[in-house]
């Protein structure tokens, strides 16, 4: 068998962990603990509730609309077990994009939280053929006539649903954030999730002894694969909260005595400017997966806490495609780690010609196993295709490789800034503006210039209490980074916009500046000149 690769199923996992460790607790969420033995029979009697009173059947697609809850968790084993389909939907989805992923997914039954019900119902009503409609996280109310209760469902037959389900059968259809176009949905196999659980535990080293804290939405890639599915494989401990606080976040991550936890995009910048709310005295953290990876000066106030840093780079659609182990060279910090057995990395460019090391192009791959992939986007055979043109896997990101295989993400293709002859990293701007005091949150976009390509925007939060000052976040600019890579124009936002999953929507920031680029602040009106 490849190094990281598991064959099994995800109720097959459970049953035999609950065998594996009865008692210990697998799951916590808001003061309740759930042993693995707890929730292989719960997730039994939510199966056959499913199943015999619902009309569920091996196949069958049912859509989740709900945020970190145990329902979610109960839901996704039992759908499972019964070889039928979970379908993540991002909760922030409603209206039309509600409609389309209903509709494109071809679920016939829906949970949904109580206080999302109402944003759900009229269009469930509209779908010809869509059947239950199941609440969760009632509380004790009263839920609407012709729907089901959710907790219902746990007084059902608690014995082991007799179905068979293969490794290679559909667990989930995962949507991609479609922040560019109609989101895709992932069709991904058992298998799938659980090999990428399983390589980060041979990559990070956990154990049985772990507590792996999660506030990541479990509706995304990296809640599920990397904190649930790497909890669930090696028998951790798995704590989840409803969502990021960053002025929660740290107090969260000791309270739980967490000794692992995973960071996305600006959520780690936040964290970082948080740290100051630690009580160290408390602290057992001992490993923090950022995607993408800092860079070792960005990353010392928590390594100097003892924190060892980890990355890797993955999608929906694929594994961990490389990963930066605890341990690896101090030199090699800022990378997302090296390729394992499982897979086959190339750096492409536009003409899918391979690369050499250090020169930028597009991350591709090819699976070296079998199961490990998504077996392609549901209803959508064009885009998977195309996805997989001279028979690599196109992730749509660049970045490129060093003479010792490690992989440094640069940015996504249709994010790249190319300005004055330069291609310019949004993601490396976004660090070096994020370091600037007052400043908590950053993202850049690129505008029409009137000598072509493109011109540099970058929108900032600014920290409660400080004051938007344009030209002395310039001269900051100025200082720290390319004279070409310094923007032109400022905004300042009291939030940027955002997915559930924490990821920027760089398309509606876009919008903004459509709208605005006369009022914009402009380095070139107020007449500052930038050091060459």
């Amino acid at each position: 068998m490849t190094s990281g690769v598991i064959h099994t199923t995800l109720g097959e996992m459970l049953r035999k962990q609950a065998e594996t460790f009865g008692d210990k607790i697998f799951l916590s969420f808001e003061g309740q603990d759930f042993s693995f033995s707890e929730l292989d029979h719960r997730t039994n009697r939510v199966a056959n509730a499913f199943r015999k009173q619902l009309g569920i059947s091996k196949g069958d697609h049912v859509a989740l609309l709900m945020g970190n809850c145990t329902q979610f968790v109960l839901s996704i084993f039992a759908l499972a077990k019964l070889g039928a389909v979970a379908v993540p939907i991002n909760t922030a989805a409603k209206g039309v994009l509600l409609e389309y992923l209903l509709h494109q997914s071809t679920s016939k039954a829906i949970i949904v939280q109580h206080e999302l019900y109402e944003r759900a119902a009229s269009i469930v009503d509209g779908l010809k053929g869509f059947g239950p409609v199941v609440i969760a996280e009632v509380d004790g109310g009263s839920v609407p006539e012709g729907t089901v209760n959710f907790d219902d469902m746990l007084d059902a037959d608690g014995s082991c649903p007799e179905v068979f389900v293969d490794p290679r059968d559909t667990m989930f259809l995962m949507f991609t954030s479609g922040t560019t176009g109609p989101s895709k949905g992932v069709v991904s196999p058992h298998s799938q999730g659980l090999s990428c659980g399983n390589q980060a535990i041979e990559a990070y080293g956990y154990t049985p002894d772990d507590v792996i804290f999660t506030c990541l939405p479990l509706f995304h890639a990296n809640a599920l694969w990397y904190s649930f599915m790497s909890a669930l494989v090696c028998g951790a401990k798995l704590v989840v909260t409803r969502r990021f606080s960053g002025s929660n976040y740290w107090e969260e991550i000791v309270s739980s005595g967490a000794t692992q936890t995973n960071a996305l995009g600006a959520m780690a910048n936040i964290a970082l400017k948080e740290l100051g709310r630690i009580d160290r005295s408390r602290l057992k953290l001992r490993q923090m997966m950022v995607v993408p990876a800092l860079d070792g000066e960005t990353a010392r106030p928590l390594t100097d806490l003892g924190i060892k840093m980890t990355s890797l780079f993955a999608q929906t659609e694929t594994f961990a495609v490389t990963l930066h182990g605890p341990d690896e060279p101090l030199e090699k910090a800022g990378s997302a780690g090296r390729p394992r057995a499982h897979v086959s990395l190339a750096i492409l460019d536009d003409d899918d010609n391979a690369l050499a090391p250090g020169e930028v192009g597009e991350i591709a791959l090819r699976p070296m196993a079998p199961g490990i992939m998504m077996d392609g986007y549901f209803r959508m055979p064009e885009e998977t295709l195309s996805s997989c043109s001279t028979l690599w896997f196109h992730t749509g990101d660049r970045g490129y490789l060093d003479k010792d295989d490690y992989l440094y993400f640069v940015d996504r293709k249709k994010d790249a800034i190319r300005r004055r002859g330069e291609n310019i990293s949004t993601y490396e701007l976004e660090m070096i503006i994020c370091s600037y005091d007052s400043i908590r949150e950053a993202a850049a976009v690129a505008v029409p210039s009137e000598l072509g390509e493109d011109d540099v925007l970058v929108f900032v939060v600014m920290e409660e209490g400080h004051v938007f000052e344009a030209e002395k976040i310039i001269r900051f600019c100025d200082e720290n980074m390319p004279y070409f890579m310094v923007p032109r124009y400022l905004e300042a936002i009291s939030a940027l916009p955002k997915t559930t999953s924490e990821k920027v929507e760089k398309y509606k920031l876009r919008e903004i500046a459509a709208d605005r680029m006369k009022q914009l602040w402009d380095r070139e009106a107020s007449g500052i000149k930038l050091k060459r």
